[in-house]
């Protein structure tokens, strides 16, 4: 398990007056968990350009209806097996599905299968969201 480093900042006053405010609006209990969840998605955001190991989701809204959608959707899937973890589909009403696909593996490959599932035609909605593993 991690050890908790306390450790100094030097930041101009006007700055940390506008990262108080932004701790206010975001709902932060304090200023060290702010400033951790801001160097987590800095390092996961390095990860993903260097094209490392990280966890995804992928949310897609689709109306099933669409003629083969579920279909090419599945198959997109299965071309990727290797990085879907799991998927979960849910149906929000008569026509729209929302469907989350888990995946884990190098940043570039689960940004191409946000891509090919993305733009399939009948695709309303789509966002990918990525983790670090480390």
């Amino acid at each position: 398990m991690s050890v908790l480093v306390r450790f100094g900042v030097s930041i101009d006053d006007d700055l940390l007056k506008r990262f108080d405010g932004y701790i206010k609006e975001k709902d932060y209990p304090t200023r060290s968990k702010a400033i951790s969840d801001l160097i987590s998605a800095c390092l996961v955001e390095q990860d993903c350009i260097k094209g490392d190991e990280v966890a995804g989701t992928i949310t897609l809204v689709y109306d099933h209806h669409r003629r083969e959608l579920v279909n090419r959707l599945t198959d997109i899937q299965h071309d990727y097996h290797h990085i879907v973890l799991s998927s979960q589909h849910i149906h929000l009403d008569h026509h729209n599905c929302l469907e989350v696909i888990i995946a884990k593996g190098k940043s570039d490959e689960i940004e191409k299968l946000t891509q090919k599932l993305k733009a399939t035609k009948g695709v309303k909605h789509s966002a990918l969201t990525m983790a670090g593993t480390k």
